[in-house]
């Protein structure tokens, strides 16, 4: 363009890697004239790599990403492996809060009874305290029902004690804690209360509520071991209150039920067959709600899948609560001590969806190969946490209390 400077484009070429450049150097032999001529005007050869422009036919390569693609699975297979340690690890070591889940739902410790007694049906609860062999202040629900009368006075004597008192110590299942149960207990008293059953009066009954550690307002954290000194604590407690209500040489003699619901009945088949109790308060009879046999079947029936980790840590359990083995021991202190076992009774939820009908199927087949006296009665339409809830489970379970003390009433 006219009056512009020149402007010189020059194009900027790299060479390939693949292409590389040979400078060719004079030949010794010329005259060192040619030789500078030569010089002056160097000449280039290329030797040309032919295979792709960006390696990929390289075998040193190849041979690379084909490590890095079997690197891969095994990184990953290795992550899962150690996950599934880690969960095998901490399921180990939490064992106590998986299985008892004492902190749940988040409001449980801060219940009151108050807050419960308008659902009771005019039940009266009290709160009383006491404490297991190493220390642990427990938490107790206390009430006094009367026995039925049939409709009918009952005429006592004046000054006369009644020839015994009724005595129940309930366990409940885990998670959640006392006052909430309180409300389905109490119909089931109120049923009982008002039952046209055989006269029992002037008897009454003393409903005992334990909240193991961890529960409720007791202090401590809950394992079996605990839960065992808890439960013999509980016993003690009814022993104490017995002697404090009729004397220590009195006529009238207490009966003792236990009744455990779910983990509850692992406490309670515990107490009865290893358990350090008063002779003066014996064990009657049991009442077990939703029953299973133990925590290793329970790991067995719920988790059966063979890649999960929970049916293979059984030899690391410290809670076993097995009802399975309690039942023997139970039947073999009788045996040797010549007297009676307890009447066990089993309340069972048709719909439960936590414990299979097998597990407590086996428990009463169990119970009829060891020569103990049981019944089962079957909850209609209810699920685990529903067996006494419900109607049918009502009635089942005030019918169970009163024969079962009317059994031991007659067996002295």
């Amino acid at each position: 363009m006219p009056g512009s400077p020149a402007i010189v484009f020059r194009r900027c070429w790299t060479p390939s890697r693949h292409v590389h450049w040979y400078r060719v150097h004079p030949k010794s032999s010329l005259h060192m004239s040619c030789r500078s001529t030569l010089l002056r005007s160097p000449r280039f050869r290329s030797a040309v790599q032919h295979g792709s422009p960006f390696g990929l036919g390289s075998p040193t390569l190849m041979r690379t990403r084909s490590i890095h693609i079997q690197t891969v699975p095994l990184l990953f297979t290795g992550m899962l492996i150690c996950l599934w340690i880690w969960k095998c690890f901490t399921m180990v070591i939490f064992q106590n809060k998986i299985i008892y889940m004492p902190g749940l739902p988040p409001n449980a410790r801060r219940e009151v009874i108050q807050d419960w007694l308008q659902h009771c049906g005019g039940i009266k609860w009290r709160e009383e305290r006491t404490k297991a062999e190493d220390g642990t202040d427990l938490a107790l629900a206390v009430t006094t029902i009367p026995l039925p009368t049939k409709g009918r006075p009952v005429a006592v004597e004046a000054g006369k004690p009644p020839a015994a008192h009724a005595y129940i110590l309930y366990f409940q299942g885990n998670a959640s804690s006392i006052p909430p149960r309180l409300p389905d207990l109490s119909w089931v008293l109120r049923a009982v209360s008002d039952s046209k059953a055989p006269i029992l009066a002037p008897m009454q009954l003393t409903f005992v509520c334990l909240s193991y550690r961890g529960y409720w307002t007791s202090r401590g954290r809950p394992s079996e071991r605990g839960i065992r000194l808890d439960a013999e604590a509980g016993v003690r407690w009814i022993a104490d209150q017995h002697e404090r209500t009729f004397g220590v040489d009195g006529n009238t003699k207490p009966l003792l039920l236990l009744w455990g619901q779910s983990i509850g009945s692992g406490v309670a088949t515990n107490l009865a067959a290893t358990g350090r109790i008063p002779t003066t308060t014996p064990i009657r009879a049991m009442i077990l709600e939703t029953p299973f046999l133990s925590i290793r079947s329970m790991l067995e029936t719920l988790y059966p899948q063979k890649w999960l980790p929970y049916q293979y840590l059984w030899p690391f359990l410290r809670n076993h609560l097995d009802s399975w083995q309690n039942m023997a021991l139970i039947a073999q202190a009788a045996k040797e001590q010549g007297k009676a076992p307890p009447f066990v009774y089993i309340i069972q939820a048709e719909r439960d969806e936590l414990v299979p009908k097998e597990q407590t199927e086996k428990l009463y087949e169990r119970c009829l190969d060891l020569g103990l006296p049981v019944e089962r009665g079957i909850a209609s339409v209810a699920y685990h946490q529903e067996a006494i809830a419900r109607g049918q489970g009502k009635k089942l379970a005030s019918q169970a209390i009163l024969a079962l003390t009317k059994r031991a009433l007659d067996d002295g």
